[in-house]
């Protein structure tokens, strides 16, 4: 158990580490002529998302500490695996390369793939909390449910808490498409969709790090048994 936790902690710290460098060699704006060519600073929106992403990987380990202390215990009972785990996770990490797609469109000034890059993400991002909710009722269909055991416990929370930040996503995720229309400034829409690029690859860390914990008995680490629901 214990070096499945050190492999898991490492696998997110690098993944947090490589989204933080891309973060601060990507610049605002880019320049319009020789003169401005000087490194800009990171605007102060940047730092307080990196800030935040911060704090909410502190609130994370807080729970897989807590999960891998209650994992110890005789009584644990791993739930059976729900299959749309596997699917959600694609969609997720689908939503993911939209964004990324979409930054790209921002940076060239294509407003209009721009559009249409924040709805597909947008729309992926709701497929996978859609999913998420199904797999929800499926194991409360199947007698899970919050209080059955520590098991589900765990899962109800680690599954809950990353829905939250999705959904806090989601808020950011709609002023950046109410910035596509009109005549958005260029440079500010490019940050706003960077932003949101830089937290859904985050979203989609987390859920690795939990998807592993939910799913991986290989170490040793499993909420779920390899039984499918």
């Amino acid at each position: 158990m214990t070096i499945g936790l050190v492999f898991l902690t490492l696998l997110m710290a690098v993944i947090v580490w490589w989204l933080f460098r891309q973060t601060i060699n990507v610049q605002p704006w880019q320049a319009q002529a020789a003169v401005h060519e000087a490194a800009t600073a990171r605007p102060p929106a940047k730092t307080a998302l990196w800030v935040f992403l911060a704090v909410a990987t502190s609130l994370f380990v807080l729970f897989v500490s807590a999960y891998a202390m209650r994992l110890g215990l005789a009584d644990w009972s791993p739930l059976p695996r729900p299959r749309l785990l596997m699917l959600n996770t694609a969609i997720l990490a689908c939503a993911s390369l939209a964004m990324e797609w979409t930054a790209h469109a921002a940076r060239r000034g294509d407003t209009d793939t721009v559009r249409r890059g924040l709805g597909v993400g947008g729309i992926l991002t709701l497929s996978f909390l859609a999913g998420q909710l199904v797999v929800w009722k499926q194991l409360n269909d199947a007698g899970y449910i919050v209080t059955t055991d520590a098991a589900a416990s765990f899962f109800y929370l680690f599954t809950a808490v990353h829905g939250a930040h999705v959904l806090g996503g989601l808020v950011a995720w709609v002023r950046a498409a109410a910035r596509t229309w009109g005549r958005p400034d260029p440079a500010r829409l490019r940050l706003v969709v960077e932003l949101c690029a830089t937290y859904w690859h985050y979203l989609l860390a987390v859920w690795v790090v939990l998807y592993a914990l939910l799913v991986s008995s290989e170490l040793g680490l499993a909420i779920c048994s390899s039984a499918p629901l």
